[in-house]
């Protein structure tokens, strides 16, 4: 009997190593898994906040674009305000406003010569 303990013993032995080197396997395998996920979360970070800085940046220079063209927009309108208005207070110098009402004192004199006593 001393015999087959001694074989149960080995055998035992011989099953628990198995387990161990089942362990092992798995813990070195759990290990790379965990190590490429970090990589991943890693590489997704980075790469998400690239595409961020590239829209801020792609953001930036559509607004600096819009900014510039609505500048020159208004400057535009501006120098044609101010041309109507150069050309209006030119007009209104030598007497030839835009409205009727303006020529008033000229109408009513040419209009008056005509019964003027001679």
């Amino acid at each position: 009997m001393a015999a087959s303990s001694s074989g149960t013993g080995l055998g035992s032995i011989e099953a628990l190593k198995r387990v161990k080197a089942t362990e092992n396997d798995w813990e070195l395998k759990l290990r790379a898994a965990r190590g490429a996920a970090a990589e991943t979360i890693d590489r997704l970070r980075n790469d998400s906040e690239a595409a961020v800085r590239a829209a801020q940046a792609a953001a930036d220079a559509e607004r600096a674009r819009a900014v510039q063209a609505a500048r020159a927009e208004a400057d535009q309108e501006a120098a044609g305000i101010l041309a109507e208005g150069t050309n209006v207070a030119e007009a209104a110098a030598r007497g030839e406003g835009k409205r009727p009402a303006d020529k008033k004192d000229k109408i009513l004199g040419a209009v008056l010569a005509g019964f003027s006593k001679d």
